[in-house]
Parts: C-alpha cells; structure tokens; sequence
C-alpha cells in the first residue's frame, strides 16, 4: 500500500503553489533516503536512555514480552497460528490468542527469533516508530516539499503520545497502529479518484487495524466516520460514505478469522473484567479522581502530556490559518478531527461511552491521543514555517513529558537480568501472570497452586501416572487408577478442548473454588488424550477471510490504473 501511495505524483501546479524550492527534478535520494535516515535517526534519539537505563518497563510490557516468547516457543512445536497460551496463569493457561490480534505478537516473535532477547523490545520500538514516520511522510509529502514532509514525518514519529506509550505504557500493538493513521487520512481524501481501488486498499488498511489492536480499530473506524461525513458534505458526494461503508464491511470481512472467533468465544472467558474497576472509561478521563492512588498518578501523567499536545495542537491550528486558501478541507478535517479527540477525552462526554457501540471497550479516553498526533504533526508543520517556533514548540512538548516524569511518576526499567528471567520463566514451564478478562469463565488464577503437578488425583483413589506429552494444545497421560475417580489437571477447561478416555470422548468438570479440569477416569488402566479443536466459528472465520480475500485481490488485480494516478 505504501508503495502504491508514494508511487503518486503531485500536479505541476500544486508543485509550484504548496511547495518551497523543492522542483520535480530532485535526485531521488533525497526522496527516499533523506527522509527515512531522519526518521529512522529520530526513533533512535528516543531510544538513548535506553542504554542507561534498560527497557522501560510500562504497564503492558510483560503482557507482551511473555505472548512474544510464548507463541516463539509455540512455533516451535509446529503451531503456526497459537490459540492457547498454555503458560498464562503460571501454567493453567487461557485463549489469550483467540482474543488479542495477531499483528504484533507476530512481529514480536519474529524479532525474538532473530535477534538476542534484552534487544528485542528495543528494536520492536525503532521499527514501529520509523513505520509511523514513513507512513506520516507519505500523507505529509501530498501538500509540503520534501524538508516540510520530512519534519512532520520526524515529529510524527516522536510526538508526546507515542513517547508516553514508549516509557510508561509498553502498549506496543497500540504503537504499532499508529503507522496507520496517516494512511488512513490520504485514502479517504483521494476517495473521488478511483472509488473501486480506494475500497480495496481501505479495506486492506481496516482489516489491518482489527489485526493489529481492538481499541485502536474502533478509533480508526470512528475517525473514518468522522473524515468521511465531513468530506462528503464538503464536496456533495453522498458515494463517499458508500465507498467507507464497502471498505468497512470489506475490512471485517477480510479479518474475520480473527474477529468472529473473539466475538463469539466472550461468553466462554471473563471478559467483563476489561472493563472493570480501573479500566473503565469513567475512570480514565482527564484529571478525574478514584479511589486508587497509583491509578490516579498515572492519570495525571498522562493528563498534562495530552494538555500539552491539545495546546500545541491548537496554537498551531490558528497559526495554519493559511491554509484556507490552499487546502480548505484539509484544514477543516484537522480542526474537526483534533476537536472530536479532545472532546472525547472529558468527562462530559461520560454518556457517549456508554451508548455508542464498542466504545467503552476502548477502556481509556485519553487513547485519543492516538488520532491527535496527526493534527499535531501537521498542523505544527504547516503554521509555523520558522524552524526555530517548530523546535520551540516540540522542545515545550518535552518540557512537559519532564516534568511528569519529575514530580508524578517516572518511568520503570527492566534490566536484562529481568528480560532474561522472562524468557527462563518460559522455558522452564514456570509460566507467567495471565489476564484477569481472558481467563476462561469460572476459573479462579488467584486461587490456584502454581506450583501443582500437571495431573493429580482430585479424591482418595491411588494411581500411577505418566504423563508422556504436554504441548500448548495437546496433551496424552495414562494413569493406573485404583479406583474410579477424578484427576485435576494443571489446565482451565475450555469448549475447544476435547477430552478422550481409552479413546471414549467425556466431558470434564471443574474443581470447586479454582476452576481447573477435573477428568473422570475408571479404575483400571486408562490413556487420557486432550486437544485443543477447531470450533465452528474458527472455521466459518477462516472461510470468510479466504473468501473476502480472494475478492480482494480480484478487485485490485481489476483496476489497470494504478491508483491515485495523474489524470492524462
């Protein structure tokens, strides 16, 4: 997609009145290589006190650490696509794959693969940030030369938000989702160019967005509903939201193997606990005040840092005022849009969370912050034409992400002794921490002995047990029983599991007061056998996908005019 985008060319004409000695002869180095090597610099500047300090250690960084090693390990057993994390809750596992996308636990591992582990997370955070910054230079680049693009692409990368996400958060599919923002923005305001290709390749960049973070697709769709309705009503184009809504519908489509199996499967996990105590919107708006102390000095950290990028964004805004002359409707998007995050992140907009659909899944109001680094970037690019009153402001921004980091709460730091105890925790099968809202409905972690043998006998029965296979979704033992009785696995039960007894399907129960399977066995020799399976809605999802796939690329292969392609 990106290279489509970039393969455009501005008109002679919007050459010579939006951009600044920068002609269509230019060498193409400094088309490409220019602005990647600052991007690619600016994300490194990020990562300096990283090798002072360790890898910062943010609220989900474990979360993802451990799914990173854990679907490495699961690859390992042949398992292309993980379902189970058989090592969450210190052993007992959940459906932590069913529910969570699999973009960047993807990436994640493949970096784990290839390079030593404390490097990692470290080189996760540099790839992401230069994908954003390409990504910004390649909207940034349809208005502004190249020196411009490249220092909205540059600021993009390392606004205030990302750094918050980068040294107090660790939510690294939510950076990740970052990179398509931009995109998302130049597709819909080249909708009236080539209607059929735009769906595709919005399509494409919706079904990325389910499959990179949940809350993050919910603010993309949002956005687009927003950028849409506003630009069709600008241009008197009612086909415009036609086409967002065939590229929505197309983008589900395309992701439905993983949406349909986590849409069905909540009512077989907690999955209320997302939005639990804590974690609900009305906890998290700007400035509000809890019950919880380090809940609320985080939310004054990240309060001040979205304070700072809402006044830059609109001191900037004014000063762009320009621009009603030369891109009317860009302008506009970005004031409507900046307005819709900042008013999304107050609490008078508490009743909106709750009826607009899927909205209070999104748990945090300031994740908004996401979408403003676009008016951020841009709207600071294109009003302050003085390199001095760009750093000045960028320097403010800092001062700000200071002074947090002073007087509220400084980032944590792991050490690669802590990375290295991750990664050994996995390979022992000692297992790690679970989430509370994947946990399979009735299963208690916080009761369970994490210690426990992976089969025991649940009652007074005696048996000689042998467990011959333990992998993340199937596992074989014989036990020798004594008496009928049942055996209390180290393992949640699930409805994907399918349980067989001397070759005999049984349905297991659960042991009061943790949850974990219980396996009625008889007295006597018996070969136990339990596997994870392919549910209906995984296959119906994996049908969907293939098919609204296949359309996909016929839709795209259909068009012989490469998209956003100059008129002859």
């Amino acid at each position: 997609m990106g290279a489509t985008l970039a393969a455009n060319r501005k008109s002679d004409q919007d050459e010579r009145s939006l951009s600044r000695g920068d002609g269509p002869g230019a060498a193409r180095s400094s088309l490409t290589w220019a602005p990647l090597l600052s991007i690619a610099a600016a994300a490194f500047a990020v990562e300096i006190p990283f090798f002072f300090r360790g890898t910062p250690s943010g609220h989900d960084v474990e979360f993802h650490l451990y799914t990173w090693l854990e679907v490495l390990s699961q690859w390992k057993q042949g398992i292309i696509y993980p379902r189970w994390a058989s090592l969450a809750h210190f052993g007992y596992g959940e459906p932590r794959f069913i529910f969570y996308p699999p973009a960047s636990w993807a990436l994640g591992a493949v970096l784990s693969k290839i390079f030593p582990w404390t490097w990692v997370a470290n080189i996760y955070v540099w790839i992401v940030l230069v994908g954003a910054g390409a990504s910004m230079f390649l909207l940034a680049r349809q208005w502004l030369d190249r020196r411009d693009a490249t220092f909205a692409a540059v600021l993009y990368a390392v606004n205030p938000y990302h750094l918050a996400i980068v040294y107090w958060r660790s939510a690294f599919a939510e950076l990740l989702a970052g990179s398509l923002l931009p995109l998302l923005l130049l597709l819909v305001l080249r909708t009236e160019e080539d209607r059929r290709r735009t769906i595709v390749f919005l399509g494409a960049l919706l079904a990325a967005s389910w499959l990179i973070n949940a809350p993050a697709a919910v603010m993309i769709h949002y956005s687009l509903a927003l950028v849409t309705i506003l630009l069709a009503w600008q241009r008197g184009s009612f086909r415009m939201v036609l086409v967002a809504a065939a590229a929505v519908l197309l983008g589900a489509a395309v992701a439905s193997f993983y949406l349909l199996p986590a849409i069905y499967e909540q009512r077989w996990v907690n999955i209320a606990e997302a939005v639990s105590s804590g974690a609900r919107p009305q906890d998290n708006f700007l400035f509000v005040h809890t019950d919880d102390a380090e809940h609320d000095t985080f939310n004054r950290v990240i309060s001040w840092i979205a304070v700072g990028e809402m006044l830059a964004t609109l001191a900037a805004g004014w000063a762009a005022r320009s621009w009603l002359r030369r891109s009317r409707e860009l302008w506009y998007l970005l004031v409507a849009w900046a307005a819709m995050c900042t008013v999304l992140m107050l609490s008078i907009t508490a009743p909106l969370w709750n009826v607009l659909p899927k909205m209070r899944f999104m748990q945090f109001p300031w994740r908004w912050l996401l979408c403003m680094g676009i008016p951020f970037a841009l709207f600071i690019t294109m009003g302050l034409w003085r390199w001095t009153l760009r750093l000045g402001i960028y320097l403010a921004a800092l001062c700000v992400l200071a002074f947090v980091w002073q007087h509220f709460q400084p980032p944590w730091w792991d050490t690669a002794a802590d990375l290295r105890e991750m990664r050994d925790n996995v390979a022992t099968g000692a297992g790690y921490e679970g989430t509370d809202e994947y946990a399979p409905a009735g299963a208690d972690a916080s009761a369970v002995d994490k210690s426990a043998r992976r089969v025991t006998v649940d009652g007074p029965a005696q048996a000689a047990i042998r467990v011959s296979e333990w992998q993340a979704e199937r596992k074989a033992f014989t036990a020798e029983m004594s008496s009928a009785d049942n055996l209390a696995l180290k393992l949640f039960p699930y409805p994907a599991w399918r349980v067989e007894v001397n070759g005999r399907e049984v349905q297991p129960g659960a042991r009061e007061g943790t949850g974990q399977m219980l396996v009625p066995v008889e007295a006597g020799a018996n070969r136990v056998q339990i596997t994870f399976t392919r549910t209906w809605d995984r296959t119906a999802g994996a049908w969907i996908s293939g098919i609204a796939l296949v359309v996909l690329l016929v839709l795209l292969k259909a068009q012989a005019v490469p998209l956003f392609a100059r008129p002859s």
